[in-house]
């Protein structure tokens, strides 16, 4: 898998969020891959999984934009650092940022992601 392959699969991850794409974001992931989102929590696996995580966003946010700040690339994984600005369905808006860190397969497919960010954070500018 090529640098350029990987850096258009995190790519068309984050593009999937910002388009509130479910079967885009889905389809990023290897059929039995696994999102620790963030990490900590129980992770969301496979394709039924992802897109019960999926839904999770669409039913707090009525917008989100997440930009890739830098990417890094190793052999078959990539460090991302990110930033978030959403509208929440409440119509408040919160700013956050993470570091995702990515394992693909061969075929270029996510195997495993890890998310660091604080929810919590998030949440409580929804609130507010």
């Amino acid at each position: 898998m090529s640098r350029d392959n990987l850096k258009e699969a995190v790519a068309n991850y984050f593009a999937a969020i910002r388009n509130m794409d479910t079967d885009a974001f889905v389809n990023v992931f290897a059929a039995d891959g696994e999102s620790h989102d963030p990490v900590g929590a129980p992770p969301f696996q496979g394709h039924d999984g992802l897109r019960k995580f999926f839904r999770g966003i669409e039913a707090t946010f009525s917008q989100l934009t997440m930009t890739e700040t830098a990417v890094y690339i190793n052999k078959n994984e990539a460090a991302v650092h990110w930033q978030a600005e959403g509208i929440g369905k409440n119509g408040k808006t919160a700013q956050f940022s993470g570091i995702n860190l990515f394992v693909f397969n061969p075929d270029g497919e996510i195997s495993n992601l890890r998310a660091y960010w604080n929810p919590r954070a998030m949440m409580a500018q929804l609130k507010e």
